[in-house]
């Protein structure tokens, strides 16, 4: 038997923080965006992956 992960109350709140955090980045420091803002984008995706 398959589980589908997207069923996961766990998971579906790991996207709302990723995508909650990506609105926030767009509002960073041009000179953070690409160094800092990408490691903390990266670290909110892998949240809900991990969970798949």
């Amino acid at each position: 038997m398959r589980h589908n992960y997207k069923k996961l109350k766990i998971w579906q709140i790991g996207i709302l923080i990723a995508n909650e955090i990506s609105d926030v980045l767009v509002d960073f420091p041009k000179h953070k965006r690409y160094d800092l803002a990408s490691q903390i984008s990266r670290c909110s995706v892998s949240m809900p992956s991990n969970i798949a």
